[in-house]
């Protein structure tokens, strides 16, 4: 048809030019597509009719406008759409990984019951919010729901309901008022009663750590027994270094060691090598050659069978005949590095105090700051030393052997009755029988030994697995000597209920319990209350007060407690595991070392990499034929495996935790639910601790967060 000519069709052309460039959007299936139409072609255009018409063209035009809303709207959909499927992604190229891995290995493991009833957890609260988000939508909820008290709820009758979800609904809000929040309730009053004793007596503490710095309580010597003209006679001292498979840091472990400043007639260094590999072996075995022909006084220890793990590697180097004839023996774990100092600092204060024990130093790490990981490390480690294990080492004479950078009186050892292999935590076990039999313990913090914090999380994992699930087992071991001993009740007390049960038991228990289970069930029965001041308030104080010894840490406080947090599923599985004695509760992994350097300056590194190869040349030249002919195979084997193509070395992928994933869904979806009920620090506090379980579950905290 022929465009309308007059008054009105000249209107529209003005129209049109002062608006600009007409555009014409046609939708074709599945998108829109967007044409732009020259305006010098639109007077005349018989494609257009409607345009010389106003109020038709007025309605197309609002048409437009409105596909061109849901063009942009559909875009940013599949924008959000694509950032959204992007987590589920990563998700599956791990448990692809994983289940790969599990295939290669044949391992066909059942999952766990606390897996089991983290997903059932999760299964519920997925149930619960999608019945929530249906009575939200339908306005059935309430806005302040009085439900606590059984005759505040108000049924409807037959006519009042709207169907048979509506119904559904309202029998679900008479059954948790009724059926399931006393029972949640009781659970949370019984977890607030112990973060509250657990609170104080971190504040305990705390206060003693402040009152031992305000008077400057600490142990001294009162003599110099080491003065030229004093004639003191330097003890016997036995050095231990145990190690498995430690092929990153067993060279500067052995030369630090070597280089103590004690006189060599008087020391000598065991090398107890439990290492299954032949290299390594043979690596351990030539440093201790060449550490011997230099004149030191060490020997290399190997066992045939690896039984008893650490303790049973003790065990056996305690048996040596010569051992008789030493009075201390100082044990270092493999990525231990004393200063040269060390054993002048710490034997003296054996004299003149038979009843002394164990000299027990701190540790200070050379990677604190390597990654995330390490340093929330150092935060509780800081806090481990400096207050619980010196004001325990003050006012109580009784701390936890810490496995190594200490001094022992072997006659203390003896008397105890020796390294036992019963337990994973020989070191709590040697400590709690010698404190039984009367002797007392000394800790030094001025007195610092280098070593290595883990520095992956599977690693760490492993190694809060064992520290967790040891204490536990042992405590079903030692209750019976501990209530049938001879030492005071108040020291019975102490161990049973503040050594073993609060620190070791309850931590764990209310942490996991409060925070992972309570919190996020509690948004779906509101009937049972959650103080805010259990979830925000109490925990940030008691977070400020475990940062205090390492303060330059204080940028990571709200990291840190939600990694504390997070690690409670890890500790809690540990504490059930060693408490009933199942199967992982005698399950002992090597940390792995990264073999860190204790020097910062490159020149002192170069001048020593500089003498270590002189010496080694002069080494070369002292050994027989046999020993370089094995030399040259080890050097050649390095070589082979350096020189190894890409394709052929195993990739590196994380792995996938399976009850921090869960986890992880379990609380998010509980943020989702405080969001119907309004409950901002609720809300804040799922979300961030929700992200935090799913970092770890991914393994992301220890990569690419220097």
């Amino acid at each position: 048809m022929a465009p309308r000519s007059g008054f009105s069709g000249w209107w529209a052309r003005e129209k049109q030019q002062q608006k600009g460039t007409p555009v014409v959007v046609t939708m074709e299936n599945p998108n829109y597509s967007v044409l732009e139409i020259p305006a010098a072609a639109v007077d005349e255009d018989e494609a257009f009719p409607s345009a010389a018409k106003g109020r038709g063209k007025n309605a197309k035009q609002f048409t437009w406008v409105l596909l061109l809303k849901a063009h942009n709207a559909a875009g940013r959909l599949a924008s959000a759409a694509a950032l959204l499927w992007a987590l589920p992604g990563v998700v599956g190229r791990r448990l692809l990984s994983r289940r790969r891995a599990a295939a290669a290995a044949a391992s066909s493991e059942k999952p766990h019951l606390l897996l089991k009833l983290i997903r059932g957890f999760l299964f519920f609260s997925l149930f619960a919010l999608a019945f929530e988000l249906v009575a939200h939508w339908n306005r059935w909820h309430f806005q302040q729901p009085e439900l606590q008290l059984p005759e505040n709820l108000h049924l409807p009758e037959a006519i009042e309901i709207q169907g048979w979800m509506h119904s559904a609904y309202l029998y679900w809000l008479f059954f948790r008022a009724n059926y399931i929040a006393y029972q949640i309730q009781m659970l949370t009053n019984m977890c607030i009663v112990l973060f509250i004793i657990q609170s104080l007596d971190r504040l305990v503490l705390c206060f003693g750590c402040f009152w031992i710095r305000l008077k400057k309580i600490k142990p001294k010597v009162e003599e110099e027994p080491f003065k030229e003209d004093d004639g003191y006679k330097y003890p016997m001292v036995l050095v231990q270094i145990p190690m498995c498979n430690e092929r990153e840091v067993y060279e500067q472990s052995i030369s630090t060691v070597c280089e103590l400043d004690w006189p060599r007639d008087r020391l000598l260094i065991q090398v107890l090598d439990d290492s299954d590999d032949e290299t390594i072996q043979l690596l351990i075995s030539t440093e201790v050659s060449k550490w011997s022909q230099r004149g030191v006084n060490i020997v290399y220890r190997h066992r045939l069978v690896r039984t008893g793990y650490k303790a049973g590697n003790l065990k056996s180097a305690m048996s040596c005949e010569y051992v008789k004839d030493y009075e201390f023996v100082a044990i270092f774990d493999a990525d231990f590095q004393p200063n040269p100092d060390f054993l002048k600092l710490t034997i003296p204060h054996f004299k003149g105090n038979p009843e002394v024990g164990l000299v027990q130093a701190r540790w200070s790490f050379v990677n604190t700051n390597e990654n995330l990981l390490t340093r929330l490390q150092n935060i509780n480690l800081a806090f481990h030393f400096e207050v619980e294990q010196q004001v325990n080492g003050i006012f109580l004479n009784f701390f936890g052997f810490n496995g190594t950078a200490g001094v022992w009186r072997i006659k203390a050892l003896e008397d105890s009755g020796g390294w036992l292999e019963r337990t994973t935590v020989e070191d709590m076990d040697i400590a709690v029988r010698a404190h039984l039999h009367g002797w007392k313990f000394i800790f030094l913090n001025d007195v610092k030994v280098l070593c290595e914090v883990p520095e992956s999380f599977e690693a760490y994992r492993k190694q809060q697995h064992r520290w967790h699930s040891g204490p536990m087992h042992l405590f079903r071991i030692c209750l019976p000597d501990i209530i049938t001993s001879k030492i005071s009740i108040w020291k019975k007390a102490n161990l049973i209920l503040l050594f073993f049960l609060l620190r070791k038991l309850v931590l764990p228990f209310y942490s996991f319990t409060l925070f992972c289970v309570i919190l996020p069930l509690s948004m779906f029965v509101p009937e049972a209350e959650l103080p805010v001041w259990v979830i925000c308030y109490v925990p940030v104080i008691m977070s400020f007060l475990n940062i205090l010894p390492a303060l330059q840490s204080f940028p990571f406080i709200v990291p840190y407690l939600l990694f504390e947090n997070t690690m409670s599923v890890t500790k809690f599985n540990a504490m059930i595991s060693g408490l009933f004695k199942l199967g992982s509760s005698y399950e002992w992994v090597v940390t792995k070392k990264a073999g860190r350097s204790s020097e910062s300056d490159l020149l002192t590194i170069a001048d020593k990499e500089y003498s270590k190869s002189l010496s080694l040349l002069q080494f070369h030249k002292q050994s027989s034929e046999s020993e370089l002919i094995e030399l040259a195979k080890v050097s050649e084997r390095q070589q082979q495996q350096q020189h190894l193509k890409p394709s052929s070395q195993p990739k590196k992928s994380n792995k996938i935790y399976k009850k921090e994933l869960a986890l992880s869904l379990l609380l998010l979806t509980a943020a989702v639910r405080s969001l119907l009920s309004a409950q901002g620090v609720h809300f804040y506090f799922l979300l961030f601790q929700g992200v935090s379980f799913l970092v770890l579950g991914l393994d992301l905290i220890g990569e690419q967060m220097s």
